[in-house]
C-alpha cells in the first residue's frame, strides 16, 4: 500500500483510541462461558448436565448442523487474527504493541475466543454430535488458512470485517431465535449473547469504514468496489472443502 495511505492509519491512532477501543468491555465485566454451563464444582453438576441433554433431545438434527457450523467458524479464530495482522499500518508489529490498532486486535480476539469455547463445551455436553469429527474439521480449517483477498490493505480488511461481523451477528441471532422456538431457552440465551457481541464488534468495524469514507472518500469507494467484485466470502465457505478432499465431516449422530 502507498506510504501516504499507511500514514492515514497512523494518523488515526488517537481517533481509534477514543472511538474504537470504547467498544471493548473490561474483562471483569465480560461474560464467560461458565456463566451459561453446568457448574463442575456444584453437587448438582450431573443433574444440570442431564437437564441440558434432555433439552437438546428436543432440537432437530438440522439445527445442530447449523450450530456446529457456527462453532467451527468461531474456533478458526487464529486465522482471523493472523489476517488482521497482515494489514499495513494497523498490524501488531511486536505481538504486544501498545498502538490503538494492535490493542483492538488482541482484545477483539480475546472477546471472540469465548464464543467458540462456549459453543464447543455446549455441544460436547449435549451428546448430539460427533466431537472427534468436529475437532478434526477445526484442525483442518485452521491448518488450511484463508485468503480473504484483502492484500495487506486495511481499507479492504476493515470492509471485509464489517461484513463478516454482520454475517455472524445474523447467524447467531437466527440460532437464538430457533432455539427459543424449539423450547431451549438456555441455548437461546447462549446464542443471543454471542450475537450481541458480534453486533458490538460490527459497530466498531463499521465506524472505521465510515471514518475512511469521511477522510478519504475516493480511496474508500475504490476499496469497496474492489471487495464487491471479489465477492466477499465468509470463513465458513471453506468448511465444505473437507468433502472435496475426502475428509470426514459428518458430525451429526443418528438419534
Amino acid at each position: 500500500m502507498p506510504p501516504q495511505k499507511v500514514e492515514i492509519f497512523k494518523s488515526l491512532e488517537d481517533w481509534a483510541e477514543d472511538n474504537i477501543l470504547v467498544h471493548l468491555k473490561p474483562v471483569e465485566k465480560c461474560w464467560q462461558p461458565q456463566d451459561f454451563l453446568p457448574d463442575p464444582e456444584s453437587d448438582g453438576f450431573y443433574d444440570q448436565v442431564k437437564e441440558l441433554r434432555e433439552r437438546a433431545k428436543e432440537i432437530p438434527d438440522d439445527y445442530f448442523v447449523v450450530l456446529v457450523g457456527d462453532m467451527i467458524t468461531e474456533e478458526a479464530l487464529p486465522t482471523y487474527q493472523t489476517m488482521l495482522n497482515t494489514l499495513d499500518g494497523v498490524r501488531d508489529e511486536t505481538g504486544a504493541s501498545l498502538t490503538s490498532w494492535a490493542i483492538w486486535t488482541r482484545a477483539w480476539t480475546a472477546e471472540e475466543n469465548r464464543h467458540g469455547d462456549l459453543l464447543n463445551k455446549y455441544l460436547y455436553l449435549s451428546g448430539r454430535v460427533d466431537m472427534k469429527q468436529i475437532e478434526r474439521t477445526i484442525q483442518y480449517l485452521i491448518g488450511s488458512g484463508m485468503d480473504p483477498k484483502t492484500e495487506n490493505n486495511p481499507y479492504l480488511g476493515f470492509i471485509y470485517t464489517s461484513f463478516q461481523e454482520r454475517a455472524t451477528f445474523i447467524s447467531h441471532g437466527n440460532t437464538a431465535r430457533h432455539a427459543k422456538e424449539h423450547g431451549d431457552l438456555k441455548l437461546a440465551q447462549i446464542c443471543g449473547t454471542i450475537a450481541a457481541d458480534e453486533k458490538r464488534h460490527e459497530t466498531a468495524y463499521t465506524k472505521i469504514v465510515e471514518k475512511l469514507f469521511e477522510i478519504d472518500p475516493d480511496g474508500t469507494v475504490v476499496a469497496l468496489a474492489d471487495m464487491m467484485k471479489k465477492k466477499i466470502s465468509m470463513p465458513a465457505h471453506l468448511i465444505p472443502f473437507c468433502y472435496k478432499m475426502g475428509w470426514e465431516c459428518d458430525v451429526i449422530k443418528a438419534l
